[in-house]
């Protein structure tokens, strides 16, 4: 049974003309103990996505779909529950861990805090049980940095922070949001490491969201590719790796560095812009960009399905070349 399961989710944003479709049906399950990343470009809904599970899109709002924890349906609980949920069941690692610390609390109150609102622990206890999870997450020195404030650590030194705040209530589900942004390739590493090890200890189940492949290809069992709000391919790893079948997925891999020919100087592009969230295409969101277009892609948009290998895609060209 899968631990959270996201149906048709529609997260709207307020604009002068039309809403801003952020997240536009998008589905897909995470399994207990399963890694699953979402990717793609800036702006393509997977922040929005991830905020939607702990219903934290305001000024946004979650106009349809069902989100489902547990065994629970998250549109029908009311805030009070969510509030209990939030860090308790569902921890998150947000985007920005210098902006989301609190620059006048020292960094063992803000660890400690989830312990006392969620476990009833007093000040003291949440102190004791701040240290430990400081240690859990191998930062340096841990009784004296519970001590310290925001601006006197360092990038990665606050996002072990952030990890240990989301993980302080032993949740079933962490949302790691780029957890790497800004830090240098040996901190990024060191961090991505730590996640795997939490959550082959902690039994976690974790859902990164990214736009670096390469992370993706080295943390991630199962993937999950955006574009303008909606999913266009789903499939594990080493399926999507492997063949890769929507031609944005296609795309997203050879930019990466070191995926082309090595006498390449210049990484390959893709033309033109993400599309405008307040008034998509007609059809498919990517066909303006498309080489591979062709008639029904800018009439009907293509709905998922399966692909070879396992997972599912929203193309019409693959769709052709299975009947082909």
């Amino acid at each position: 049974m899968p631990l959270l399961e996201v149906s048709d989710l529609r997260v709207h944003y307020s604009a002068a003309d039309a809403p801003v479709r952020a997240v536009d049906g998008v589905s897909f399950s995470l399994q207990p103990g399963e890694t699953y990343a979402l990717v793609g470009e800036s702006g393509c809904g997977k922040t929005a996505t991830g905020l939607a599970l702990l219903r934290l899109v305001e000024p946004g709002r979650i106009v349809g779909g069902r989100i489902v924890f547990e065994g629970r349906d998250l549109l029908g609980l009311s805030e009070e529950e969510m509030r209990r949920l939030r860090g308790a069941r569902i921890g998150m690692v947000f985007q920005e861990a210098a902006a989301a610390l609190n620059p006048v609390m020292r960094i063992g109150a803000q660890v400690g805090e989830a312990l006392r609102i969620h476990r009833g622990m007093s000040r003291k206890e949440a102190h004791a049980e701040a240290v430990e999870l400081l240690r859990l997450v191998a930062l340096a020195d841990p009784e004296r940095q519970a001590r310290a404030y925001p601006h006197e650590l360092s990038g990665g030194m606050k996002q072990r922070v952030m990890l240990a705040i989301a993980l302080s209530c032993s949740p079933a589900l962490l949302i790691a949001d780029e957890p790497t942004t800004a830090l240098d390739v040996t901190i990024q590493a060191q961090i991505l490491a730590l996640l795997r090890e939490l959550r082959d200890e902690l039994s976690l189940t974790i859902l990164l969201i990214t736009h670096d492949l390469g992370v993706v290809a080295e943390n991630a069992d199962r993937v999950g590719v955006m574009y303008a709000g909606r999913l266009v391919e789903e499939a594990s790893v080493d399926a999507l790796f492997d063949k890769p079948e929507h031609p944005y997925t296609r795309g997203l891999l050879r930019a990466m560095p070191g995926a082309g020919p090595a006498d390449e100087r210049r990484l390959p592009t893709l033309p033109g812009t993400v599309p405008d969230p307040a008034h998509p295409p007609a059809g498919c969101r990517f066909h303006p960009r498309c080489s591979e277009r062709f008639e029904p892609c800018d009439a009907d948009e293509p709905e998922l399905s399966g692909r070879p290998g396992g997972g599912r895609v929203a193309c019409y060209l693959h769709r052709r070349e299975a009947v082909g």
